[in-house]
């Protein structure tokens, strides 16, 4: 029995000694695989993997799994376990000949020698490739997907240095380089006034500024709160959406309402919308708030890019295409909000960076219910009355403050009487034209009363003789006071051919009850301007007017108000001289019932131009046309500054009013999904597994598992993507931003390539800035403005751009930002600059676009031929231009202004002879220099302030002394118009220093 005990006792110590033996044994391996995975393998994959691993075997050499390098390659086996003598691995790096670009330091070889040394024990099998980065590729460990944190100011740093100065100054003193000193104010207000508006700054502004009475920072403050800073901060965020009017490839037709897309960029800049929210809505707004139409538009971020509409009838190259849409979603999605081009890991893993083609299709996956399309986008009549009340709060304010000095102007006579019709008739007078001899004759017994001319509806209209000269571009204008609101086809005014086939007329609720219209043969040129139903009728006037401009916009207006949105018809009637007249109380000859008008005719007239809502408004109101510029310019410099604050207030309601009232969208469809599927080589002839909507894991802080299903809905794809990216754990999301805007105010990024932060965008420049802003921008509540506000007001940005050879000879590109670098001005910036110098910058905020390309169809396809059509639709800002993929405009091109087919994070910034060839003789720079030296002589008669105001206008001061003299010389011998010329096309006008 004691035997047995003894027996048990033994078994049972023996035991215990194997169980602790092994566990020596198992904690040693555990060890040893740490310090492997910890030590060597990244030592590895740094400095060996890039040239041989499982894909690139150079020398037959394969280093990422323990079989691969224990066979070595074409010299015999590499790693001789436990002997690192007679290893050819170890000889190689002892010797310094591999890794042959970067040796391994003393460090590092004793750890791989001790790794061999202990018999070359194996971790983690094969070694993770994406795990560590090295000279050829980025692994997980890359810098830019780690999580976000605030860095430590440098310890040389004073208590009252901005963060930005302090990280700069530390970089520069390490680099033995100082920083330069400030700018002038002026200079500093030119580059601050482009980089927030990309436009320049006033007289009075500048002025302002020097007198004290408005400090550099409050100045910068107002100008982040103009209309004009969404205007400008949309263009650069449409050219990283590859924003287009347009399909592009063969057919590329146009895309009627793509620009309420473009509205909702520019007015979420102006609202300050956190840009957390800013990019949810792009990415799945019509699925975070399916009922508000503004989050639907803001979906047109997804599908603003070219489509190939063709429709093959081989299914294979429909799926084709399918993926070719997909890969241009995930790439946008991913270069702009990520900086990751995640679409070039579609046939294969990324080459570059951590990414596998399994993420890519689970970034497809995400996306696969996206289609391009038109929607509808609901009104909203709640939004619309409180905007429309707002709207004629702002005019009423300046109405009240315009007043005095309107009546004064026109008490004196000292302005024209307004635009000048080509034909005016006076109804309650007689049927005379009142400028030439276009008289209306009744073609039945008329009757007159003190109003105008009685139209019964049934039979009475009036008619003139066939016009003297030819119309096309035109307004028709007309004071009418219905009889009744129930009639059905009428109109006030047209424009017709003598046989009555092709006309253009004001008309009266023919497709919609109580609206107007423009009418037109079988209504080619007609669509709904969706105005609001008229409500008068009987004694009471309404004052109509109806524009109808060259690219063919035309624009109804109603008692001088904007009526509903104008629209754009493919193009515009030729009225031809002899062969037109125009007609009063008939839409369109011959007679019939429900072409007649029942009301009274009191005035009418017809131009041969569009005019301006500004020509409108004071029609409406029966006064003599008195410019708004001539008013500003008598009011006080306190009056003049709260008429801009008013009229910029203005502005950005009225771009809001046409996405309220509903209408239709080009935006993203959702659709049922489907199952994705992994697609080896890319190709739909491959099929593998299933693949559900999903992230990418190397990004850190956030899971990339979404946990839906791989048939999950559309919304809940979305949805999650939208959570994924537009998140404050995700490190890529906030630094790209924040990236994007340093780059556009200092001409280059902190990371020098914004799309890409992967292997090929290499390392930031200033890291701790970067990430220092970026949690400055979440602590802020993802304000831009914010951000936009700390970067002017540092030292760092109001340096001056003096060259400094010896700084220079270190830092020839100024990576290190030890002064200003001067940059060209952008295209849209230059034509919207002449346009403000030459006087004819038309500030109208939203809306259809401006065309300045003639579309024709050629065998099915758009084609667009450039145009320079004049008008006041004409001179809106670039931004507002029709954005068609095959519609160039000259000038915009000769500066580089990027296709709209591909994202474009950056503008190429090149100099060639075209440019100046371009600014001295393309046809606007022509026409802008006449107007401007017109404007001028208008202004001043005598030589000398000629010059001296061409010189303000365009470089905003006053000539020297010695280019007044110059300038004055050159304008006698060649004209006014020529040196204004030469003026715009200075390297002070086009350059920022």
């Amino acid at each position: 029995m004691h035997y047995k005990v003894a027996t048990r006792r033994h078994s049972f110590i023996v035991l215990a000694f194997q169980v602790a033996f092994l566990t020596s044994c198992l904690g040693a391996i555990a060890a040893e695989n740490d310090s492997f995975d910890g030590k060597v393998a990244p030592l590895l994959s740094q400095s060996c993997l890039s040239c041989h691993n499982a894909d690139e075997q150079k020398g037959g050499l394969d280093l990422s799994s323990r079989e691969a390098a224990m066979r070595g390659g074409d010299s015999g086996p590499a790693i001789s376990a436990s002997d690192p003598e007679q290893s050819l691995l170890w000889e190689r790096i002892q010797s310094e000949e591999m890794p042959p670009e970067h040796p391994l330091d003393e460090t590092e070889k004793t750890i791989l020698k001790s790794w061999i040394n202990a018999g070359a024990v194996w971790g983690t099998d094969p070694i993770d490739a994406f795990a560590f980065s090295n000279d050829r590729r980025a692994g997980r460990d890359w810098w830019s997907l780690q999580s976000l944190g605030r860095p430590v100011l440098p310890a040389s740093a004073s208590p009252d240095t901005q963060p930005i100065d302090a990280f700069v100054q530390a970089k520069l003193a390490e680099k033995n380089l100082a920083p330069s000193p400030a700018a002038s104010s002026d200079s500093l207000l030119r580059r601050a006034s482009y980089g927030i508006r990309g436009l320049p700054p006033s007289a009075d502004e500048l002025a302002s500024v020097r007198s004290g009475e408005e400090t550099y920072e409050e100045l910068i403050r107002r100008w982040l709160n103009s209309p004009q800073y969404g205007e400008h901060w949309a263009r650069h965020w449409l050219d990283v959406a590859r924003y287009g009017e347009s399909d592009g490839f063969e057919y590329d037709r146009m895309r009627p309402n793509a620009w309420r897309y473009r509205d909702w960029v520019i007015n979420a800049f102006n609202d300050d919308m956190p840009y957390l929210r800013f990019a949810r809505l792009q990415i799945a707004g019509d699925v975070l708030e399916p009922d508000n139409p503004s989050a639907i538009t803001a979906t047109g971020f997804l599908v603003c890019g070219a489509y190939d509409g063709l429709k093959p009838q081989v299914d294979l190259m429909r799926q084709i295409m399918r993926q070719d849409v997909l890969e241009d979603f995930v790439g946008t999605v991913g270069q702009t909000f990520l900086g990751l081009t995640i679409n070039c890991a579609r046939c294969h893993d990324h080459k570059f960076d951590p990414i596998t083609q399994r993420e890519y299709y689970q970034m497809t996956a995400a996306f696969a219910g996206v289609n391009h399309g038109e929607r509808d986008i609901p009104a909203q009549p709640d939004k619309v009355k409180k905007l429309n009340q707002e709207i004629e709060s702002r005019r009423e304010k300046l109405r009240e403050l315009e007043a005095p000095v309107r009546e004064q102007l026109s008490a004196r006579k000292s302005d024209s009487l307004g635009p000048n019709p080509i034909a005016a008739w006076d109804f309650t007078e007689s049927n005379q034209d009142l400028i030439g001899q276009l008289h209306a004759e009744p073609q039945e017994p008329t009757k007159r009363i003190e109003l105008g001319v009685k139209l019964n509806g049934n039979s009475t209209w009036l008619a003139t003789p066939a016009l003297p000269e030819t119309i096309t571009t035109k307004t028709l204008e007309a004071w009418v006071a219905l009889s009744n609101l129930d009639q059905r086809g009428g109109a006030a005014i047209s424009l017709q051919t003598l046989d009555g086939v092709k006309f253009d007329a004001i008309v009266f609720g023919e497709r919609e009850a109580r609206r107007w219209m423009s009418g037109s043969n079988g209504f080619v040129r007609t669509s709904s301007f969706s105005g609001e139903a008229e409500t008068e009728s009987g004694d009471t006037l309404v004052h109509v007017v109806i524009t109808y401009a060259a690219d063919g916009t035309i624009t109804c207006y109603r008692n001088g108000q904007l009526y509903g949105n104008p629209y754009k018809a493919s193009h515009l009637e030729n009225f031809a001289a002899g062969n037109a007249q125009v007609i009063f109380g008939l839409r369109h000859g011959p007679t019939s019932p429900d072409r007649l008008l029942a009301g009274t005719l009191k005035t009418a007239r017809i131009y041969d131009r569009v005019l301006t809502a500004e020509e409108v408004a004071s029609s409406a109101s029966n006064q003599p046309f008195i410019s708004i510029q001539k008013i500003v310019e008598q009011l006080s410099p306190q009056q003049q500054k709260l008429h801009t604050e008013l009229k910029q207030e203005l502005d950005q309601l009225l771009g809001q009013q046409a996405n309220l009232k509903g209408g239709k969208v080009y935006a993203a469809n959702g659709r049922n999904p489907g199952v994705t599927h992994l697609l080896g080589r890319g190709s739909p002839l491959q099929k593998r597994d299933a693949v559900p909507a999903g992230g990418i894991a190397a990004v850190q802080g956030l899971s990339a598992d979404f946990k839906v299903e791989p048939n999950a809905s559309d919304e809940e794809r979305r949805r999650q993507m939208a959570d994924w990216i537009a998140s404050e754990n995700n490190p890529l999301f906030a630094r790209v931003i924040v990236n994007r805007i340093w780059h556009h105010h200092f001409g280059r990024g902190l990371v020098a390539t914004p799309n890409d932060f992967g292997f090929n965008g290499g390392q930031a420049s200033h890291p701790q800035i970067l990430d220092w802003l970026a949690a400055e921008l979440i602590a802020q509540d993802w304000s831009l403005k914010e951000l936009h506000y700390q970067i002017l007001c540092s030292d760092t940005y109001r340096q001056s751009s003096v060259f400094n050879k010896e700084a220079h000879a270190v830092d020839a590109n100024n990576q290190w930002l030890w002064r200003f670098s001067p940059r060209r001005l952008t295209a849209e910036e230059i034509r919207d600059s002449v346009l403000q110098a030459a006087g004819f910058l038309n500030r109208q905020v939203g809306g259809p676009p401006f065309q300045d390309v003639r579309p024709y169809l050629h065998r099915g396809a758009q084609f667009y031929e450039a145009i320079d059509p004049e008008g006041p639709e004409f001179s809106r800002r670039s931004i507002y231009r029709m954005w068609a993929r095959g519609g160039r405009n000259p000038l915009l091109d000769a500066f580089d202004c990027p296709d709209p087919s591909a994202t474009a994070p950056q503008r190429a910034m090149t100099t060639t002879p075209i440019q100046a060839l371009t600014m001295l003789n393309s046809p606007f720079m022509m026409r802008m220099a006449d107007e401007f030296s017109a404007r001028i002589s208008e202004r001043h008669t005598e030589l000398g302030e000629q010059v001296e105001q061409a010189y303000r206008d365009t470089f905003v001061r006053p000539p020297t002394s010695e280019e007044k003299a110059r300038a004055r010389a050159f304008a006698q011998e060649h004209s006014l118009s020529a040196l204004c010329r030469v003026l715009l096309n200075s390297n002070e006008f086009l350059h920022l220093d």
